[in-house]
């Protein structure tokens, strides 16, 4: 399984961008996935998680009202929308999947085996 993180860069404090993961080597269309970032210096930490249906959204608090997450299983792809962004946000965003299917949403880092690369999303002041 690869997953392929896109849509990260630079903007300013206000703004917005949507960030992508496409997924091959098989279908994730029966596992939870989610967003995790790394900013310098931090742990990685849970942003979103979307479950396998995409009926059931999870958001950590610091962007609650600011990011939603979805997937298009057609698609094979997960997404971050990112409205209002400020500098905290600043860090690299990895997307992340199940390691069985069906299961609940995670907000750990605990059960999820796929990880893409990353993509940085840098918001200045």
């Amino acid at each position: 399984v690869q997953l392929v993180e896109s849509g990260g860069g630079l903007v300013q404090a206000g703004g917005s961008l949507k960030l992508s993961c496409a997924a091959s080597g098989r279908t994730l269309t029966d596992r939870a996935m989610a967003w995790f970032r790394q900013a310098p210096g931090k742990e990685r930490e849970f942003v979103a998680a979307v479950s396998w249906t995409g009926n059931n959204t999870y958001y950590a608090d610091s962007v609650k009202g600011r990011f939603t997450g979805s997937r298009d299983n057609a698609k094979n792809t997960l997404y971050l929308q990112m409205n209002s962004l400020k500098p905290e946000d600043t860090a690299v965003y990895y997307c992340a999947a199940h390691g069985r299917p069906y299961q609940v949403v995670l907000t750990t880092t605990n059960g999820y085996v796929y990880w893409g690369q990353g993509t940085p999303v840098t918001v200045s002041s």
